[in-house]
This record gives C-alpha cells, sequence and structure tokens, in this order.
C-alpha cells in the first residue's frame, strides 16, 4: 500500500513537470499558435528545362517602356551611332518609312511605300525585333528555335556545340548563328550576313562583315530583356548597343502572316496599323 501511494505520487509530479513544460512553450514571447502551426512558405524557383537551363518557352509581344517609344518603333536605340564615310554614303541613300530621315517615297526593302519596289525581303537581324509581332520560343535539348509571327522567319540557334561559326559560310538574310549559355543568360553569336539589309526600319545600313550579339535573359516571369551588340567595322566606327523587351502572353497563339499577300503598307499606314 505504501509503494503504491508512492508510486502515484511520483505520477502526479511528472504530469505537473511535463504540463509546466508545454505551458511555457506555448506561451513563449511573439509565439502564437496560429504562427506556430502554420506552414513553411517555400520560394519557387525559377522555371528551368530538363537541361538545368532557363526557360523561355511561349509566346512573347514586344513590350518597350514608356521611355523609349520616341524611338522604338523604329530602332533598337534612339541614337544615331557614329559612321565610316561609306557606312554615311549608305544611310543617307536609303529612304526609309521611319526615323529621322523617313522619306514619302520609302525604299524600304521591306515595308515600301512607292509602287516600284515589292518589298517584303528578309527583316535581318537584329530588324526582326523591331517589327510589332509577337515571336514565340521553343527549347529542346540543345537548341532554342525562334518562331516569328511576322512572315513566319525561323531562327535555330544550338547550343551544344562549339561557340564558333563554319569557316565556310555562304552569306544569308539573317546571319548564321550559334549559342551558348553564361548563367541565366542566352548568347547568340550571329554573323555570315549578306550585306543587304538594314539594322533597323529606320535605315541604319549594314554590310558583309556586321557581327551581332545577343545577350537575352529573363529577370521576371513575365519580362524577356534583349540586350543587342552591332560591330560592323565597314559601316560604323565602333561598337555600339540596343535593347528589346518583350512581355510573356501565356494565351497567346501565333497567327499566319504573310507579307506578299497582305495589304499595302499606305493602307495600313492610312487605318494606324502600320507594320
Amino acid at each position: 500500500m505504501h509503494n503504491r501511494a508512492i508510486a502515484s505520487l511520483l505520477l502526479l509530479v511528472g504530469g505537473l513537470s511535463l504540463s509546466s513544460i508545454l505551458c511555457a512553450q506555448d506561451n513563449q514571447p511573439g509565439q502564437t499558435g496560429a504562427s506556430k502551426s502554420a506552414p513553411q512558405m517555400k520560394q519557387t524557383p525559377p522555371a528551368s528545362t530538363p537541361d538545368h537551363v532557363p526557360d523561355f518557352s511561349g509566346v512573347w509581344e514586344p513590350h518597350m517602356p514608356a521611355s523609349a517609344r520616341p524611338w522604338s518603333g523604329y530602332s533598337i536605340t534612339g541614337e544615331i551611332p557614329p559612321m565610316t564615310p561609306w557606312g554615311k554614303a549608305q544611310y543617307d541613300a536609303t529612304r526609309p518609312s521611319w526615323g529621322p530621315h523617313a522619306s514619302v517615297d520609302s525604299t524600304d526593302p521591306v515595308n515600301p511605300t512607292d509602287t516600284k519596289n515589292v518589298g517584303c525581303l528578309p527583316t535581318g537581324v537584329p530588324r526582326i525585333y523591331v517589327h510589332p509581332f509577337p515571336m514565340e520560343i521553343v527549347q529542346i535539348s540543345g537548341r532554342v528555335i525562334q518562331l516569328f509571327e511576322f512572315n513566319h522567319f525561323v531562327r535555330q540557334i544550338y547550343t551544344n556545340g562549339p561557340h564558333e561559326h563554319s569557316k565556310d559560310l555562304d552569306p544569308s538574310w539573317m546571319g548564321d548563328s550559334v549559342g551558348w549559355w553564361e548563367g541565366d543568360t542566352l548568347v547568340i553569336d550571329s554573323v555570315g550576313f549578306n550585306g543587304k539589309t538594314w539594322v533597323d526600319r529606320a535605315g541604319l545600313p549594314s554590310s558583309d562583315q556586321l557581327h551581332v550579339i545577343e545577350r537575352i535573359t529573363r529577370p521576371t516571369k513575365n519580362k524577356l530583356v534583349i540586350r543587342i551588340t552591332v560591330d560592323d567595322p565597314k559601316t560604323y566606327t565602333k561598337t555600339w548597343e540596343g535593347e528589346r523587351e518583350y512581355e510573356y502572353e501565356p494565351d497567346w497563339k501565333l497567327v499566319e502572316m504573310i507579307c506578299e499577300d497582305n495589304v499595302t503598307f499606305n493602307e495600313l499606314k492610312n487605318q494606324g496599323k502600320e507594320q
């Protein structure tokens, strides 16, 4: 009987001690029951591909900041880069539809306004980014594909090969492009242009020595930034830079846009819907 009384006393003391400990934990300063039981919030990692690189996939609409609106409709920069005598002669001979020396009778190789030129020639790079049409980016292992709604131009940038170009390139409108990843940045290096394109819609010329470097990042889910470096020693006295920005449009799909079968540039301009 004596032993059972001692055992009961020990159980009572132990229960009181445990209750005190639990009460002390529940009443710690700054800690409520709600906060204690709330689940830990986890940071959502940036979207990435099976190759463990940033995912740029989706449809992107040109969306420049308000500060760039005075020039973003026709160029990648608000400045006219310094030109060589040859480059200046080419620039003075152009008759663009847009920019500082726009002409009523434009001979723009893509969107002319005179009736003697058909237009609709390939835009080249980086001009393709200046046209106000969306593009879609598709990523597969070792390759980034750009699908442009404007006349359905396609660029394929292989990212799993050497960072150098073939030594025997045929001149082309869109150039030869190789790409690689530097952290979260996609770098695209393009050469091999035919010298028949303008750098923008305002008549900035180019030559067959044109070298374009693009650095593409996705700083937020809905924003894509393309920083462009232009190096053309035959046309410009120094390397210069420009930029384009895009906004993510998850519900958009590219539609058919055939330049040769489109309404004329003047009709679009009169409607306020110029290309």
